[in-house]
């Protein structure tokens, strides 16, 4: 009996965390999509109640007159870009540092790690040198080297983990067929990934999408803003239209909430496989 009722008291606590949490996250959404359809100084009014007013114009305003297809276009194109780089050498680099039996790939692996302890901010100065350098300066180019190595260290931990719990036989019997490492790679592992590739995906997506510092310091044009750095046209000096700026930002979260309830399942399961081993 004692030890039912210490266990209920425990599924009431975590329920408490659970929703406590939920509500710590879904308030700013709540107050970002109902502010977005007020009125500029209704939101000084009342900043977290439903408008009295509904207002669209805001939304109109945005599609019609603005750039934000032009910078929707540009940060999907180098979001969904990154992404497939991050997953792509991410997943060879996994597999061969799990294949290498070298005391030199657990360094390799320590020096993936490394990355995810150290804020690649650090070095912005060196690598607007590097950019400048390439020639990729005010270019869409210039932030796929740069959200690659951000996103590189958690797609090696994560993707070298869950490899090494894929059973020696699967590959051995493809071996032992006539199979060379590519077609192993191609044909067995990438398939198993999926899961694993779901998390890193959604993983680093968040911080492409949103990053604002890289395109700050990388792009003056306007035809290369990425989505949030056109947000910035919208602060005025003396006033900012705050109804637009949240019109913008609402729209620019819906891709990223659609894609993360799609693979949701697939990002819990991904994450936890790549966790359990160290």
């Amino acid at each position: 009996m004692k030890a039912s009722l210490s266990r209920d008291r425990m599924h009431l606590g975590s329920h408490v965390v659970l929703i406590f949490w939920t509500f710590l996250v879904l308030f700013p959404l709540w107050t970002m999509i109902v502010n977005s359809f007020k009125f500029k100084f209704d939101i000084y009014t009342d900043p977290f109640g439903l408008p009295k007013k509904w207002n669209f114009e805001s939304y109109v305003s945005v599609i019609t007159d603005g750039d934000f297809f032009l910078y929707f276009r540009n940060s999907l194109f180098v979001t969904l870009g990154s992404i497939f780089l991050v997953l792509l050498f991410g997943a060879m680099a996994s597999y061969a540092l799990v294949n290498w039996k070298r005391k030199a790939s657990r360094f390799l692996y320590l020096f993936f790690i490394a990355g995810m302890m150290l804020p690649i901010k650090i070095g912005s100065i060196r690598l607007l040198q590097l950019i400048k350098g390439l020639g990729l300066l005010n270019t869409l180019w210039g932030l796929f080297p740069v959200y690659t190595a951000m996103g590189l260290p958690i797609a090696v931990f994560v993707l070298t983990e869950f490899i090494r719990q894929i059973p020696a036989e699967l590959t051995e019997a493809a071996v032992i067929d006539g199979a060379t490492r590519n077609k192993v790679f191609t044909i067995i592992i990438l398939p198993l990934l999926r899961p694993a590739l779901a998390t890193v995906a959604i993983y680093n997506l968040i911080p492409f999408w949103n990053d604002l510092w890289f395109p700050l310091i990388f792009i003056n044009q306007d035809a290369h803003k990425t989505l949030l750095l056109g947000v910035t046209r919208l602060f005025g000096q003396y006033m900012t239209d705050w109804s637009r700026i949240l019109a913008v930002l609402t729209l620019s979260a819906i891709p990223v909430l659609v894609l993360y309830l799609t693979m949701s399942k697939n990002f819990i399961r991904g994450l936890t496989a790549g966790a359990v081993k160290g």
